[in-house]
């Protein structure tokens, strides 16, 4: 018996007549905002997305039902619940088959995505090959469905927390092509500018949208990362987030902090150790990707219409 799988009437209409859809993951709710910051944010991401005319939709793992598009009411739930787990490829079939509550990360909900054929996706950033990898090997599993699924991930590059050298490096081999949005640098998520350059500038939408449709439909498989930088208004120092990320490591690292638990753990101390502002700048980066998200999503679905 298969596992209960429900799309949002919107979001199914909408895929039906071919219209622009933007998944839109879920751990960012219950893991990486506090409530109510993490409701707000939500709505007004889809908010966003629907002004820019497409359809959002939030994915998630309510009580073992994948939820393809999340109503308020559920996105006021997740927000609220305690226990939820960070989904990815390896979490499924145990968060299912015991009904519980799940969010999905970068991984995750690509692959919901994919599923339900959805070809666009914003998140904030992506994971990574994490720092000192060389030993822990530590590699986030986005990079793998990224190299296997057909979807294209707007973020502001990888998180800042992790090694993006080797997270190029990384892409590289997988054949994922990290696509600099109006930037020829891979943004550092609370920077503009990380001193690394993507493999190809673009400097419009429409141009992205033509390239997804270049690529797949050669048969090529795999993702595209659209690298979006924060706007300027909120970007950090870079040195400032820097020593911030420096002493949350090596807290962590003191703490023993591993695995899942890292991430979320870096997040928030990064957030108490620059007095909040890096999680004012992580809500803009979020609302910034989710817009040009739709546009692309707008392009592409148009695209496709007239083939």
């Amino acid at each position: 018996m298969k596992p209960e799988f429900q799309i949002s009437l919107e979001v199914k209409k909408a895929l039906h007549e071919k219209r622009p859809v933007v998944a839109l993951e879920s751990t960012i709710i219950s893991h990486g905002m506090p409530y109510p910051d993490n409701v707000k944010m939500a709505k007004e991401v889809e908010d966003i997305i629907r002004k820019e005319g497409a359809v959002p939709a939030t994915i998630a793992i309510l009580n073992g039902v994948i939820k393809v598009g999340l109503s308020e009411d559920e996105i006021e739930y997740l927000a609220k619940a305690k226990n939820v787990y960070k989904v990815g490829k390896r979490d499924f079939g145990y968060v299912i088959s015991q009904k519980k509550m799940g969010a999905t990360t970068v991984s995750g909900t690509s692959l919901i995505a994919n599923l339900a054929g959805i070809k666009v996706f914003a998140t904030g950033g992506i994971g990574g090959v994490h720092r000192g990898a060389q030993e822990t090997f530590d590699i986030s599993r986005d990079l793998e469905e990224l190299s296997e699924l057909d979807i294209t991930v707007i973020c502001a590059g990888a998180k800042s927390i992790l090694d993006l050298g080797l997270t190029m490096e990384y892409l590289e081999t997988k054949g994922v092509e990290v696509i600099g949005y109006q930037t020829d640098q891979l943004p550092a998520f609370y920077s503009r500018t990380s001193g690394f350059k993507v493999n190809y500038r673009l400097d419009q939408p429409e141009e992205i949208a033509s390239l997804m449709q270049a690529k797949w439909g050669l048969g090529l498989r795999g993702g595209i990362v659209v690298a979006n930088p924060i706007p300027e208004a909120y970007s950090m120092d870079h040195h400032v987030i820097d020593e911030a990320i420096e002493k949350a490591l090596l807290e962590a690292n003191e703490k023993g902090v591993r695995g899942q638990d890292v991430t979320p753990f870096l997040l928030s101390r990064i957030k108490d150790i620059t007095g909040g502002d890096s999680l004012e700048s992580n809500i803009e980066l979020v609302y910034n990707n989710a817009r040009l998200a739709a546009q692309i999503a707008r392009f592409y679905a148009k695209g496709k219409t007239s083939i």
